[in-house]
């Protein structure tokens, strides 16, 4: 079912419409990361976070007149929202090709021929229900337009390697999924293979609060598409070579295979190898074997491929086979990992059989395959259950070395040598087997969709086999050829049945281009072999075209795969400044204000232990009897404890020759990683405690990190290949005492160029521990030094520190150093060498949660620099993810009754001010913003109802702003006017917003007051830097009853005075606002508060300068004089016969009309 994509402009909205219902996108900027309590931040100056409006309804509730249509043909669906940069982008299929038809649903290749963009510009003109095509009006873009900021992210998916299904879950194999038949269930789908996960993830927590019927329909319009990534395809056996000749149909049969590639660990060949910390496997590939007959008869086999699950990696080169393989963990940290890969698949598949290719007599395969052996040893599903025999392990290895088998005049044939090993596994693990009885009428469209709803289960599958080589591609693609069709004749064989020839030739052929596709994927190319793979031998062309690609393959892992790394980094949401889409949610935001009130519910706070060394050994070597105690285990202060994790770095731990500088010996590393873990170990036995164990070790030359962490403590750790959120960091620097701008450049060049996996930095990190010998010296003679360190005076020599200079290490932190300079001494003395002592050897520290406690150096005389450690007490939260989302839930559903959602379409404003609509107590409404007040959301009147006594009646507006306050002022007045003043009447409906005109009297009386009631107040005027006409007070109920006196206003000093027989005249100035002059001796009274009185018939009063100009017909005014003070009071006092008082707000501060204030009637009773 196609859908339709249309835009409307203002506001922006994006429309997925299908027959009858709509999926609207509506953007809504905001300038941080939406916080528990609704707020934004924006912390590192990262981009801003996109929130959007998201809305399901019915297509006829909308106005579709202001809609144009973005794409010319149809759409299939939405792979999700993504960030790139400040934009937000929808991901949609604007193309498919069906592929494959399984059991008889349809599989489709999203193949992305052109984004959206390219077709839908701004002189695109199309409208819904007008059935025109959209079309261009001619104006082309120019050359030099900007590259569109999803390039990188179409050309990954329009490479013909992602697959989706509206109707069939690809994510599962057919043996997990018959029990919902072929329908399709966004809940159960299984996210290890879900490669639009983070780009969906919102629109999934969407549906997820829909109600049950708009979540029926929401997936009946088919809008949200899952995206797998590997190969999928069906080809076509026709009755007469169908293996299955016992049950006669004149339709053929198909023959599927479905290969899954694992989005956990993605990446390209070189950039993703190994395990990581939870168990998932780099290049990982769950390949499923279908054939389907039209009986109904549906026969499924799986089996999977993997990298060696262990801590590895391998650098590119130039050369084949010559990239060097690192093994980075020792054995007991690398088993927690292994263990959860193998317990994952035990859980999934049942026995795991593995089955490793990798050669016996190259170097670095060699030391693979040992660890893979030692930790299958190891495993605790290798070990029999109860009183069964070895042969019923859960977890079985064997060994076949493909290049040794296949290199003798056999060839290749020679692999099928394998049959053999693991044919009696084969047997038991068997295969799923099913019948479908349910079966359209003859003559029925094949294409159509089947009610499979009565399937019978003959055989399950039991195990599976786990085949791998170096890179999991041409090897293992063979083998695994071999045991699909084992897999067959096993199937066939218990039918009495046998394949054809052409039958097998069509099963080769799929495999090898089931081999091609994965090997695009990972190495860029085309698998090796697959002449052979696909004939059945290996011809002269086939040979040069694996030569071809082999040279190719260099290419583009040493040249171009950083980029697709950071493309695919980039689809799964993994680059550190990359923030998902947030939807628009006021319930939401409720809920994360109060899970962080409540955090203390489901987050605990630990403390864990850090020892950071470092130690510049001077290219010397160690003998393992020498005692390294006092450097590894010193004697620490009453505060510290026994350290969880244990750092030491070494500089010059080989001679800095430049063949150590061309090709680095780890033999040198080796010997001091097992003499450090016996000294640390030692006194470990000593006190019956837990061992440490090698996490991790890593050389660059002479400089080298090792890692050790107590065995409790490994399944805690994650992510030690660079995006953890505690760094560790040894350093270097340049040597010599006036090279202080090179030690700068190197800080610099370490601290912004180093990169970790993901594009993460060094101060991407929470905690950073830096600890090094960074050569910095102190800048003062030597003979002045000497005599400062004999004098103990550590203070001078360490504001005469280069690295105190600020220029570098910027936000980190430093102990105060107590002990004296670490360098430079003979060998195997305390006395110093002809140079300037200084303190090289430093352990610095950044973050919030780190307290440094010790900080010391250690008396080992076997290199010219002393040794220096640090303890460090680090606080660490632990999350209980269990319980945070059981209590989110139960907040979500309480709040959501009681919060107003916005549309997306725009038809409701002040959709932003729902961000932080906290109530401070049950029971109470929110607090009201500028465009939202509670009273609306809870359906009150929207304006005051109340209505003037009488036709002149007039809100008193010298009465207190306060309608709460007792004050004698009456609400009405009485307004009488021998010239009505045009123009338009302000919101309260009782005072113009213009001045009357030039001659107007306008008589103001109280309304309906009774005898003896007192009459006039005052007239509170504020302002900051000038005086301003006082504001209107907020309409409240007709009252005639006298009132309480109100409180005295507070007194402020003010420079406004009266002298002599002048008077101040209160004018109206050309903004609006209240002037005051007098105009026969100025201000100079110190009068906080001068009465200010106005005769009949006075004139204007010319303004001060330092103002705006008069407008024309304002001749003769002067700009009114500076204010100087922020409040001030005008008050006119009560007598006989008519005065002219002034009135306040008749004029609104955006008139910049001309005139004098009009002569008042004095307040009178009637």
């Amino acid at each position: 079912m196609s859908l339709r994509v249309l835009l409307q402009e203002s506001p922006r909205v994006i429309m997925l419409a299908s027959d009858s219902h709509a999926l609207l996108f509506r953007y809504n900027h905001s300038d941080g990361l939406p916080n528990s309590d609704g707020t934004a931040s924006n912390p590192k100056n990262l981009s801003p976070v996109a929130r959007c409006i998201v809305e399901f309804t019915t297509l006829q509730s909308l106005d579709l007149s202001n809609y144009r249509s973005l794409q010319a043909s149809g759409v299939y669906g939405t792979l999700g929202l993504i960030n790139l940069g400040p934009d937000t982008f929808l991901c949609v299929i604007v193309n498919a090709v069906c592929v494959a038809t399984v059991r008889p649903d349809c599989l489709n290749q999203n193949e992305h021929d052109n984004y959206i963009l390219d077709e839908a510009d701004q002189y695109t003109v199309s409208y819904p229900g007008s059935g025109e095509q959209p079309y261009n009006l001619g104006l082309d873009l120019p050359d030099n337009a900007i590259d569109h900021p999803c390039v990188e992210l179409k050309k990954i998916l329009s490479g013909g390697t992602f697959y989706y299904s509206v109707n069939f879950d690809l994510t599962n194999r057919l043996q997990d999924r018959l029990s919902e038949g072929s329908a399709f269930d966004i809940d159960s789908l299984d996210e290890d293979f879900l490669w639009n996960a983070y780009m969906i993830d919102s629109l999934i927590k969407f549906r997820s609060r829909l109600s049950q019927e708009e979540k029926t329909m929401l997936d009946t319009s088919r809008m949200l598409t899952c995206a797998v990534r590997g190969f999928v395809m069906t080809v076509t056996i026709p009755a007469a070579a169908s293996p299955i000749q016992g049950l006669r149909s004149n339709y053929p049969s198909t023959l599927t295979i479905v290969s899954r590639l694992s989005c956990r660990r993605a990446g390209t060949r070189f950039n993703s190898r190994g395990v990581d910390d939870d168990g998932y496997a780099a290049n990982f590939v769950a390949s499923e074997t279908v054939l389907w007959h039209p009986s109904g008869l549906c026969f499924s086999y799986a089996q999977v491929r993997g990298s060696v699950p262990i801590f590895w990696e391998q650098a590119t080169g130039l050369l084949p086979n010559q990239q060097k393989i690192q093994i980075t963990r020792s054995p007991e940290a690398t088993q927690p990992a292994f263990d959860k890969h193998f317990e994952q698949l035990e859980l999934r598949y049942g026995t795991v059989h593995i089955l490793n290719l990798m050669s016996a007599s190259r170097v670095g395969e060699v030391e693979l395959t040992e660890r893979y052996s030692y930790h299958t040893q190891k495993s605790p599903l290798n070990r029999a259950i109860g009183n069964e025999t070895p042969s019923g392990h859960r977890l079985i290895q064997s060994h076949f070395d493909f290049h040794a088998e296949t290199k003798g005049p056999g060839g290749y044939e020679a692999a099928s040598m394998v049959r053999r090993l693991v044919q009696d596994r084969a047997d038991s693990f068997g295969y799923f087997l099913c019948d479908t009885t349910d079966l359209p009428r003859d003559g029925s469209d094949r294409s159509e969709k089947l009610d499979m709803v009565h399937s019978t289960v003959i055989l399950q599958q039991q195990g599976v086999f786990r085949v791998n080589c170096l890179d999991c591609l041409d090897r293992t693609n063979f083998i695994q050829t071999i045991l699909s069709q084992m897999a067959i004749e096993m199937f066939l064989s218990h039918r009495n049945e046998r394949a054809t020839a052409d039958f097998w030739m069509r099963h080769s052929s799929i495999w090898a281009d089931n081999g091609d596709a994965l090997s695009k994927i990972y190495a860029g190319t085309g698998a090796l072999r697959t002449s052979f793979t696909r004939h059945g031998k290996m011809s002269l062309a086939g040979a040069i075209a694996d030569a071809r690609k082999s040279a190719t393959r260099m290419y583009i892992n040493n040249f171009a795969d950083k980029g697709r790394q950071n493309t695919i980094d980039m689809l799964l949401g993994r680059l550190v400044e990359q923030r998902p889409v947030y939807l628009y949610d006021p319930v939401n935001d409720l809920v994360n204000y109060e899970l962080r009130e409540r955090a203390h519910e489901y987050t605990t706070a630990e403390t864990i232990d850090i020892y950071a060394g470092t130690f510049n050994l001077n290219g010397k070597g160690v003998n393992l009897k020498q005692d390294l105690s006092a450097w590894l285990c010193p004697q620490l202060s009453s505060h510290s404890r026994q350290p969880d994790i244990v750092a030491v770095g070494f500089q010059e731990i080989v001679e800095l020759s430049p063949q150590q500088i061309m090709s680095t010996d780890p033999s040198r590393r080796q010997v001091w990683e097992q003499a450090v873990r016996l000294a640390i170990n030692s006194r470990m036995r000593d006190s019956t405690q837990e061992e440490y164990v090698l996490l991790r070790s890593g050389q660059l030359v002479g400089a080298a990190l090792l890692i050790f962490v107590k065995s409790s403590a490994l399944r805690k750790i994650k992510n030690v290949e660079g995006s953890v959120k505690k760094c560790l960091v040894t350093a270097h620097l340049a040597a010599g005492f006036a090279n202080y701008e090179q030690r700068n450049v190197d800080y610099h060049t370490i601290s912004h160029g180093l990169r970790f996996q993901r594009n993460r930095a060094i101060d991407d990190h929470d905690t950073v521990i830096w600890l090094g010998d960074f050569n910095y010296r102190i800048g003062l003679s030597d003979d002045k030094v000497r005599r400062l360190i004999q004098a103990g005076d550590l203070g001078t020599l360490y504001q005469n520190d280069q690295m105190i200079a600020g220029r570098v290490f910027p936000f980190y932190a430093e102990s105060p150093i107590t002990f004296m300079p670490t360098y430079k001494y003979d060998n195997g003395t305390d006395k110093e060498k002809a140079r300037i002592p200084a303190w090289c050897d430093r352990i610095l520290r950044k973050g919030n949660n780190l307290k440094q406690i010790d900080y010391a150096t250690a008396p080992l005389r076997f290199s010219d620099h002393r040794p220096v450690y640090a303890t460090f007490r680090c606080t660490v939260e632990s999350i209980d993810e269990q319980r945070k989302g059981d209590l989110s839930q139960l907040l979500y559903e309480r709040r959501k009754p009681n919060v107003r959602l916005a549309r997306a379409d725009g038809n409701e404003k002040g959709h932003e001010d729902h961000a932080g609509y906290v109530s401070v107590a049950d029971g109470l409404p929110p607090a009201s913003s500028d465009r939202r007040k509670w009273w609306l959301d809870h359906g009150l009147a929207a304006r005051s109802q109340i209505q003037p006594p009488q036709n002149n009646a007039r809100l008193n507006p010298i009465r207190p702003s306060n309608p709460f306050a007792a004050a004698n002022e009456p609400d009405w007045i009485m307004v009488e006017r021998s010239e009505e003043p045009e123009g338009p009447v302000n919101r309260s409906g009782n005072l113009p917003m213009v001045p009357p005109s030039r001659g107007s009297r306008v008589s103001l009386r109280p309304a309906d007051r009774k005898p003896g009631t007192s009459h006039l107040s005052s007239v509170q005027v504020s302002s900051k830097d000038e005086l301003a006409s006082p504001t209107l007070p907020s309409p409240r109920r007709f009252s005639t009853g006298s009132r309480k006196p109100a409180p005295p206003v507070p007194k402020k000093p003010t420079s406004l005075s009266k002298s002599g027989a002048g008077f101040i005249s209160p004018t109206m100035n050309t903004l609006g606002r209240f002037a005051t002059e007098d105009p026969m001796k100025g201000n100079g009274s110190n009068a906080p508060f001068p009465s200010l009185s106005a005769r009949k018939g006075s004139g204007p009063t010319a303004s001060q300068s330092g103002h705006p100009p008069p407008r024309p017909g304002n001749k003769g005014r002067r700009p009114p004089p500076p204010a100087a003070s922020q409040s001030r009071t005008l008050s006119v006092s009560e007598g006989d016969g008519e005065r002219d008082s002034p009135q306040g707000n008749l004029l609104d501060q955006e008139d910049e009309g001309a005139g004098t204030i009009p002569p008042l009637q004095p307040l009178r009773p009637t």
